[in-house]
């Protein structure tokens, strides 16, 4: 009768898989949080002067958001 192992882990550590896996969910992180604040700043971008002043900010601290 055959039988094969499942419990195998590689000794140098995670599989190729395991690190593709893992670069590309860092990627997809990193996409999502640059595109949170691109809209930030668009809906920024669209308020007036006063509204921006109601809220503690100016014009210039729009780039650095």
């Amino acid at each position: 009768m055959a039988a094969f192992e499942t419990t195998y882990i590689p000794v140098s550590g995670a599989s190729f898989g395991g690190r593709l896996s893992a670069a590309f969910r860092k990627l997809v992180v990193t996409v999502r949080v640059w595109n949170d604040a691109r809209m930030t700043r668009n809906a920024l971008a669209k308020l007036s002067d006063r509204e921006l002043d109601d809220i503690g900010l100016c014009r210039a601290d729009i780039s650095s958001l």
